[in-house]
Protein backbone atom coordinates (compact mmCIF):
# COMPACT_ATOMS: atom_id res chain seq x y z
CA UNK A 1 0.00 0.00 0.00
CA UNK A 2 1.33 2.90 -0.60
CA UNK A 3 1.83 5.16 2.64
CA UNK A 4 1.35 9.28 2.68
CA UNK A 5 4.34 10.88 2.97
CA UNK A 6 4.34 14.86 4.92
CA UNK A 7 3.71 18.26 4.01
CA UNK A 8 4.98 21.16 6.50
CA UNK A 9 4.22 24.58 6.51
CA UNK A 10 7.53 25.61 4.90
CA UNK A 11 6.96 23.27 1.83
CA UNK A 12 5.03 24.83 0.17
CA UNK A 13 4.64 28.88 -0.89
CA UNK A 14 1.56 30.94 -0.59
CA UNK A 15 -0.33 32.37 -3.25
CA UNK A 16 -3.38 34.47 -2.64
CA UNK A 17 -4.64 34.84 -6.23
CA UNK A 18 -5.30 30.96 -6.35
CA UNK A 19 -8.76 29.85 -4.46
CA UNK A 20 -7.88 27.37 -1.46
CA UNK A 21 -10.22 24.88 -1.86
CA UNK A 22 -11.09 22.29 0.98
CA UNK A 23 -12.74 18.83 0.16
CA UNK A 24 -14.53 16.30 2.79
CA UNK A 25 -13.76 12.70 1.92
CA UNK A 26 -17.86 11.92 2.86
CA UNK A 27 -18.78 8.48 4.22
CA UNK A 28 -15.89 6.62 3.95
CA UNK A 29 -17.91 3.50 3.66
CA UNK A 30 -18.93 4.87 0.26
CA UNK A 31 -17.85 6.45 -3.04
CA UNK A 32 -16.76 9.56 -1.61
CA UNK A 33 -12.97 8.55 -1.13
CA UNK A 34 -12.99 6.75 -4.38
CA UNK A 35 -14.04 10.43 -6.11
CA UNK A 36 -11.90 12.12 -4.45
CA UNK A 37 -8.33 9.91 -5.64
CA UNK A 38 -10.07 9.72 -8.95
CA UNK A 39 -10.17 13.72 -9.19
CA UNK A 40 -6.96 13.98 -7.54
CA UNK A 41 -5.58 12.17 -10.78
CA UNK A 42 -6.69 14.79 -12.95
CA UNK A 43 -4.97 17.59 -13.98
CA UNK A 44 -7.23 21.11 -12.44
CA UNK A 45 -7.22 24.62 -13.55
CA UNK A 46 -4.82 26.10 -11.72
CA UNK A 47 -5.81 25.64 -7.84
CA UNK A 48 -4.71 25.15 -4.51
CA UNK A 49 -6.78 22.04 -3.75
CA UNK A 50 -6.71 19.52 -0.58
CA UNK A 51 -8.67 16.82 0.90
CA UNK A 52 -9.87 16.17 4.26
CA UNK A 53 -10.39 12.80 5.40
CA UNK A 54 -8.41 9.65 6.29
CA UNK A 55 -5.51 9.99 4.53
CA UNK A 56 -4.53 6.07 5.16
CA UNK A 57 -7.72 5.35 3.90
CA UNK A 58 -7.64 7.28 0.40
CA UNK A 59 -3.83 6.00 -0.02
CA UNK A 60 -6.08 2.57 -0.46
CA UNK A 61 -8.56 3.63 -2.15
CA UNK A 62 -5.86 4.59 -4.79
CA UNK A 63 -4.11 1.15 -4.36
CA UNK A 64 -7.40 -0.43 -5.18
CA UNK A 65 -8.07 1.29 -8.06
CA UNK A 66 -4.54 0.84 -9.52
CA UNK A 67 -4.21 5.06 -9.84
CA UNK A 68 -0.59 6.57 -9.61
CA UNK A 69 -2.12 9.02 -6.41
CA UNK A 70 0.41 9.98 -4.41
CA UNK A 71 -0.93 10.50 -0.63
CA UNK A 72 0.97 13.47 1.18
CA UNK A 73 -0.44 14.25 4.84
CA UNK A 74 -0.86 17.78 5.36
CA UNK A 75 0.71 19.50 8.52
CA UNK A 76 -1.91 21.29 10.71
CA UNK A 77 -0.48 24.67 9.49
CA UNK A 78 0.48 23.44 5.89
CA UNK A 79 -1.35 25.72 3.88
CA UNK A 80 -3.50 24.23 0.76
CA UNK A 81 -0.54 23.62 -1.92
CA UNK A 82 -1.30 24.11 -5.55
CA UNK A 83 -3.09 20.70 -7.00
CA UNK A 84 -0.63 18.33 -9.11
CA UNK A 85 -2.27 15.49 -11.40
CA UNK A 86 -1.40 12.21 -9.13
CA UNK A 87 -0.75 13.80 -5.80
CA UNK A 88 -3.83 14.44 -3.22
CA UNK A 89 -2.51 16.83 -0.17
CA UNK A 90 -4.97 15.25 3.21
CA UNK A 91 -5.74 16.69 6.53
CA UNK A 92 -5.48 13.78 8.13
CA UNK A 93 -8.42 12.77 10.19
CA UNK A 94 -8.10 9.31 11.50
CA UNK A 95 -11.42 6.78 11.27
CA UNK A 96 -12.33 4.99 14.44
CA UNK A 97 -12.49 1.27 12.16
CA UNK A 98 -11.46 0.44 8.79
CA UNK A 99 -14.62 1.23 6.61
CA UNK A 100 -16.22 -1.84 4.80
CA UNK A 101 -17.23 -0.51 1.48
CA UNK A 102 -21.21 -0.47 1.35
CA UNK A 103 -21.77 -0.93 5.10
CA UNK A 104 -21.62 2.10 6.89
CA UNK A 105 -20.01 2.34 10.42
CA UNK A 106 -21.74 4.78 13.28
CA UNK A 107 -18.68 3.87 14.67
CA UNK A 108 -16.93 6.84 12.15
CA UNK A 109 -19.39 9.28 12.41
CA UNK A 110 -17.65 11.43 14.65
CA UNK A 111 -14.68 11.69 12.46
CA UNK A 112 -16.63 12.17 9.84
CA UNK A 113 -18.27 15.09 11.11
CA UNK A 114 -14.84 16.37 12.42
CA UNK A 115 -13.67 16.64 8.38
CA UNK A 116 -16.61 19.09 8.44
CA UNK A 117 -15.92 20.99 11.20
CA UNK A 118 -12.30 21.27 9.97
CA UNK A 119 -13.62 22.53 6.78
CA UNK A 120 -15.89 24.81 7.78
CA UNK A 121 -13.61 26.45 10.72
CA UNK A 122 -10.81 26.93 7.91
CA UNK A 123 -12.92 28.86 5.34
CA UNK A 124 -14.64 30.82 8.48
CA UNK A 125 -10.76 31.74 9.59
CA UNK A 126 -9.32 32.73 6.67
CA UNK A 127 -7.43 29.67 5.81
CA UNK A 128 -9.57 28.27 2.98
CA UNK A 129 -11.11 30.18 0.60
CA UNK A 130 -14.39 27.53 -0.17
CA UNK A 131 -15.11 23.58 0.96
CA UNK A 132 -16.60 21.02 -1.36
CA UNK A 133 -17.99 17.99 0.33
CA UNK A 134 -18.36 14.49 -0.51
CA UNK A 135 -21.56 12.57 0.02
CA UNK A 136 -22.46 11.67 3.26
CA UNK A 137 -24.76 8.74 4.81
CA UNK A 138 -27.21 10.60 7.39
CA UNK A 139 -28.47 7.37 8.39
CA UNK A 140 -24.68 6.37 9.75
CA UNK A 141 -24.34 9.61 11.82
CA UNK A 142 -28.38 9.24 13.08
CA UNK A 143 -27.61 5.73 14.20
CA UNK A 144 -24.65 7.21 16.25
CA UNK A 145 -26.62 9.07 18.21
CA UNK A 146 -26.00 12.51 16.37
CA UNK A 147 -29.18 14.83 15.24
CA UNK A 148 -27.95 15.14 11.58
CA UNK A 149 -30.04 15.57 8.42
CA UNK A 150 -27.80 16.74 6.12
CA UNK A 151 -24.84 19.19 5.29
CA UNK A 152 -27.13 21.69 4.59
CA UNK A 153 -28.16 22.52 8.19
CA UNK A 154 -25.27 21.40 9.34
CA UNK A 155 -22.69 23.91 8.34
CA UNK A 156 -25.49 26.82 8.79
CA UNK A 157 -25.84 25.30 12.62
CA UNK A 158 -22.00 25.78 12.89
CA UNK A 159 -21.72 28.78 11.34
CA UNK A 160 -24.77 29.96 13.39
CA UNK A 161 -26.65 31.22 10.00
CA UNK A 162 -30.26 31.94 9.73
CA UNK A 163 -31.95 29.34 7.53
CA UNK A 164 -30.19 28.15 4.48
CA UNK A 165 -30.69 27.64 0.64
CA UNK A 166 -30.22 24.96 -0.92
CA UNK A 167 -29.79 25.42 -4.73
CA UNK A 168 -28.55 23.20 -7.29
CA UNK A 169 -26.75 24.11 -10.38
CA UNK A 170 -26.94 22.46 -13.53
CA UNK A 171 -25.72 24.86 -16.28
CA UNK A 172 -28.04 27.76 -17.10
CA UNK A 173 -31.02 25.84 -14.79
CA UNK A 174 -30.73 26.85 -10.83
CA UNK A 175 -33.43 25.33 -8.92
CA UNK A 176 -34.19 26.28 -4.98
CA UNK A 177 -35.92 24.70 -2.33
CA UNK A 178 -38.03 26.23 0.29
CA UNK A 179 -37.64 23.18 2.30
CA UNK A 180 -35.34 20.10 2.48
CA UNK A 181 -35.02 17.49 3.95
CA UNK A 182 -38.98 17.12 5.61
CA UNK A 183 -41.36 14.58 5.00
CA UNK A 184 -43.91 15.57 2.24
CA UNK A 185 -46.06 15.31 5.22
CA UNK A 186 -44.40 18.06 6.76
CA UNK A 187 -44.18 20.36 3.97
CA UNK A 188 -47.26 22.56 4.21
CA UNK A 189 -46.97 23.29 7.82
CA UNK A 190 -43.26 24.35 7.36
CA UNK A 191 -44.08 26.76 4.41
CA UNK A 192 -45.04 30.15 6.00
CA UNK A 193 -45.04 33.90 4.81
CA UNK A 194 -41.64 34.87 6.63
CA UNK A 195 -40.04 31.80 5.23
CA UNK A 196 -40.81 32.29 1.99
CA UNK A 197 -39.50 35.94 2.50
CA UNK A 198 -36.25 35.01 4.40
CA UNK A 199 -35.12 32.46 1.01
CA UNK A 200 -36.13 34.81 -1.86
CA UNK A 201 -34.20 37.46 0.08
CA UNK A 202 -31.24 35.37 0.32
CA UNK A 203 -31.17 33.85 -3.11
CA UNK A 204 -32.10 37.23 -4.65
CA UNK A 205 -28.41 38.60 -2.72
CA UNK A 206 -26.51 35.54 -3.62
CA UNK A 207 -27.51 35.42 -7.02
CA UNK A 208 -26.12 39.23 -7.36
CA UNK A 209 -23.15 38.69 -5.03
CA UNK A 210 -22.40 35.40 -6.41
CA UNK A 211 -23.22 34.42 -9.64
CA UNK A 212 -23.21 38.45 -10.56
CA UNK A 213 -26.59 38.46 -11.83
CA UNK A 214 -27.69 42.48 -11.41
CA UNK A 215 -31.40 41.63 -11.65
CA UNK A 216 -32.67 38.17 -10.53
CA UNK A 217 -35.59 36.72 -11.82
CA UNK A 218 -36.80 34.53 -9.81
CA UNK A 219 -40.07 31.84 -10.66
CA UNK A 220 -41.74 30.57 -7.70
CA UNK A 221 -43.70 27.23 -7.89
CA UNK A 222 -46.90 26.75 -6.19
CA UNK A 223 -47.31 23.79 -3.09
CA UNK A 224 -50.17 22.27 -4.92
CA UNK A 225 -51.14 20.63 -8.29
CA UNK A 226 -52.09 23.68 -10.59
CA UNK A 227 -50.94 26.25 -8.26
CA UNK A 228 -53.90 25.44 -6.12
CA UNK A 229 -56.74 26.28 -9.04
CA UNK A 230 -57.37 28.91 -7.48
CA UNK A 231 -58.24 27.28 -4.26
CA UNK A 232 -59.80 24.31 -5.80
CA UNK A 233 -56.64 22.23 -5.38
CA UNK A 234 -55.24 23.55 -1.98
CA UNK A 235 -55.34 27.09 -0.47
CA UNK A 236 -51.65 27.54 0.14
CA UNK A 237 -50.88 29.52 -2.65
CA UNK A 238 -53.62 32.21 -1.73
CA UNK A 239 -53.21 32.39 1.93
CA UNK A 240 -49.40 32.05 2.50
CA UNK A 241 -47.25 32.12 -0.64
CA UNK A 242 -48.54 34.92 -3.11
CA UNK A 243 -48.76 37.24 -0.25
CA UNK A 244 -45.10 36.80 0.55
CA UNK A 245 -44.25 37.29 -3.28
CA UNK A 246 -46.46 40.39 -2.58
CA UNK A 247 -44.20 41.92 0.19
CA UNK A 248 -41.00 40.74 -1.70
CA UNK A 249 -42.11 42.75 -4.71
CA UNK A 250 -42.84 45.28 -2.50
CA UNK A 251 -38.77 45.52 -1.20
CA UNK A 252 -37.96 45.34 -5.26
CA UNK A 253 -37.15 41.36 -6.27
CA UNK A 254 -38.09 40.33 -9.52
CA UNK A 255 -40.72 37.38 -8.36
CA UNK A 256 -42.63 35.54 -10.49
CA UNK A 257 -45.38 33.24 -9.31
CA UNK A 258 -47.18 31.16 -7.90
CA UNK A 259 -46.93 28.84 -10.98
CA UNK A 260 -47.61 25.68 -11.42
CA UNK A 261 -44.42 23.44 -11.09
CA UNK A 262 -45.24 21.19 -14.23
CA UNK A 263 -45.13 23.94 -16.43
CA UNK A 264 -42.51 26.25 -14.21
CA UNK A 265 -40.02 23.84 -15.88
CA UNK A 266 -40.79 24.19 -19.31
CA UNK A 267 -38.07 25.72 -22.12
CA UNK A 268 -39.67 28.95 -22.55
CA UNK A 269 -40.72 29.22 -18.64
CA UNK A 270 -37.07 28.60 -18.03
CA UNK A 271 -35.99 31.52 -20.50
CA UNK A 272 -37.76 34.16 -18.74
CA UNK A 273 -36.03 33.89 -15.52
CA UNK A 274 -32.63 33.07 -14.01
CA UNK A 275 -33.78 30.78 -10.57
CA UNK A 276 -36.58 28.29 -9.97
CA UNK A 277 -37.32 28.17 -5.96
CA UNK A 278 -39.59 24.84 -5.32
CA UNK A 279 -41.66 24.59 -2.40
CA UNK A 280 -39.59 21.47 -1.74
CA UNK A 281 -37.10 19.12 -2.98
CA UNK A 282 -38.47 16.52 -4.99
CA UNK A 283 -40.80 19.26 -6.38
CA UNK A 284 -37.78 20.74 -8.17
CA UNK A 285 -34.56 18.14 -8.06
CA UNK A 286 -35.82 15.67 -10.38
CA UNK A 287 -36.44 17.95 -12.90
CA UNK A 288 -32.81 19.59 -12.83
CA UNK A 289 -31.36 16.20 -12.14
CA UNK A 290 -33.46 14.56 -15.34
CA UNK A 291 -31.30 17.71 -17.60
CA UNK A 292 -27.81 17.20 -15.94
CA UNK A 293 -27.66 14.36 -13.39
CA UNK A 294 -23.99 13.48 -12.60
CA UNK A 295 -22.34 17.00 -13.57
CA UNK A 296 -25.02 19.28 -11.38
CA UNK A 297 -23.44 21.21 -8.27
CA UNK A 298 -25.07 21.27 -5.16
CA UNK A 299 -24.70 25.45 -3.16
CA UNK A 300 -25.25 26.33 -0.09
CA UNK A 301 -26.43 30.02 -0.19
CA UNK A 302 -27.41 32.44 3.36
CA UNK A 303 -23.83 31.18 4.46
CA UNK A 304 -20.48 33.12 5.62
CA UNK A 305 -18.75 30.66 3.35
CA UNK A 306 -18.73 28.97 -0.24
CA UNK A 307 -19.67 25.12 0.09
CA UNK A 308 -20.58 23.34 -3.03
CA UNK A 309 -21.10 19.53 -3.01
CA UNK A 310 -22.33 16.59 -5.62
CA UNK A 311 -25.52 16.50 -6.87
CA UNK A 312 -25.95 12.73 -5.00
CA UNK A 313 -25.80 10.85 -2.71
CA UNK A 314 -23.16 8.13 -1.08
CA UNK A 315 -24.30 5.07 -3.72
CA UNK A 316 -23.50 2.44 -1.43
CA UNK A 317 -24.54 0.04 -3.80
CA UNK A 318 -21.54 0.88 -5.96
CA UNK A 319 -19.22 1.43 -3.65
CA UNK A 320 -15.61 -0.59 -3.59
CA UNK A 321 -16.76 -1.73 -7.13
CA UNK A 322 -14.18 0.81 -9.01
CA UNK A 323 -16.99 2.49 -10.87
CA UNK A 324 -17.74 5.80 -9.04
CA UNK A 325 -18.07 8.99 -12.18
CA UNK A 326 -16.03 11.80 -10.53
CA UNK A 327 -17.72 14.40 -12.97
CA UNK A 328 -20.07 15.67 -10.48
CA UNK A 329 -17.18 16.23 -7.89
CA UNK A 330 -15.08 18.32 -10.60
CA UNK A 331 -17.77 20.58 -11.45
CA UNK A 332 -18.42 21.14 -7.47
CA UNK A 333 -14.64 21.82 -7.26
CA UNK A 334 -14.34 24.63 -10.87
CA UNK A 335 -18.06 26.11 -9.31
CA UNK A 336 -16.12 26.93 -5.72
CA UNK A 337 -13.21 27.85 -7.24
CA UNK A 338 -15.26 30.09 -9.45
CA UNK A 339 -16.98 31.86 -6.83
CA UNK A 340 -13.76 32.04 -4.36
CA UNK A 341 -12.19 34.01 -7.12
CA UNK A 342 -15.05 36.28 -8.16
CA UNK A 343 -15.70 36.76 -4.36
CA UNK A 344 -11.36 37.92 -3.76
CA UNK A 345 -11.54 39.77 -7.30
Amino acid sequence: MTRPTSITGSEHGRSPALPRLLLTAGEPAGIGPELCVRLAAQPLDTTRLAAVGDADWLAHQADALGLPVRIERLAPDAPVPVHRAGVLAVRDHPLATTPTPGAPDPANAAAVLATLDSAVDACRDGLADAMVTAPLQKSAIADAGIAFSGHTEYLAARLGAATPVMMLVAGRLRVALATTHLPLSAVPAAITGPLLEHVLAVLDRDLRTRFAIARPRIAVCGLNPHAGEDGHLGTEELRVIAPALERARADGLDVRGPLPADTAFTPAALAQCDAVLAMYHDQGLPVLKASGFGEAVNVTLGLPIIRTSVDHGTALDIAGRGVADPSSLRAAVELARALARDATA
